[in-house]
C-alpha cells in the first residue's frame, strides 16, 4: 500500500489553491486530463470544475458506478471485473485507460473503491480505493485505505490525486 502524506483535516481553501496551481501547471505543459469515477461519485470532477478556466484542460468526467457502465462506457472487460472484482488494481487501470482513450486526453484517472460504511469484506475492506493514472507512456495504480466517513473518503481521494499529479508533472 502506497503511503502519501494526506492531512487529517480537510482544508477546502488549501485544496482548491493546490488544485488551481496544478491546473495551471498542466495547462503550461499542454496536458489535458479526464476522470472516470466510481467510489467518489463525481466529487473530483465537481471540485475540478470549481476552478475557473478548468474547461481549458479538464476534458471529461464520468461516473461509472455500476459494473455495466464501466464496461459499456469505458470498455472495461466484464470478464476482468468478474475475475478480479470492480474494486481492483486491474479495474482501476482499465478505467483510466478507457477514459483517456474516449476523451482523447493526455492523462486518464480511474478511481474505484468502497466508500462504506457497508460493502466491505475481509479481503476488500471499507475504505479501500485504487486510483490509476494513465499517461501516454506509463500507467500506475496506487492502493489506499481511507477508513473514514463517505465524504471524508472522497476528500482524501481528491487530496491523493492532487498529490500524485503534482509529483507526476513536476
Amino acid at each position: 500500500m502506497r503511503i502519501l502524506k494526506i492531512s487529517e483535516k480537510f482544508d477546502e481553501k488549501e485544496i482548491l489553491e493546490r488544485l488551481e496551481s496544478l491546473l495551471k501547471k498542466l495547462k503550461e505543459k499542454g496536458l489535458k486530463f479526464s476522470i472516470a469515477e466510481s467510489a467518489t461519485g463525481g466529487y473530483l470532477s465537481h471540485m475540478v470544475t470549481n476552478i475557473s478556466s478548468s474547461s481549458e484542460i479538464f476534458e471529461c468526467g464520468v461516473i461509472t458506478y455500476s459494473d455495466k457502465s464501466k464496461s459499456k462506457i469505458l470498455g472495461v472487460d466484464p470478464e476482468m471485473i468478474k475475475e478480479f472484482g470492480a474494486v481492483s488494481d486491474i479495474t482501476a487501470r482499465l478505467m483510466a485507460e478507457g477514459i483517456r482513450r474516449i476523451a482523447d486526453s493526455e492523462i486518464g484517472i480511474g478511481i474505484t473503491g468502497i466508500a462504506g460504511p457497508t460493502g466491505g469484506t475481509e479481503l476488500k475492506p471499507v475504505g479501500l480505493v485504487y486510483i490509476s493514472y494513465s499517461l501516454q507512456d506509463q500507467i500506475t495504480v496506487d492502493k489506499h485505505n481511507f477508513q473514514t466517513s463517505r465524504i471524508k473518503f472522497k476528500q482524501k481521494v481528491l487530496e491523493a490525486v492532487i498529490t500524485k499529479l503534482e509529483s507526476l508533472i513536476l
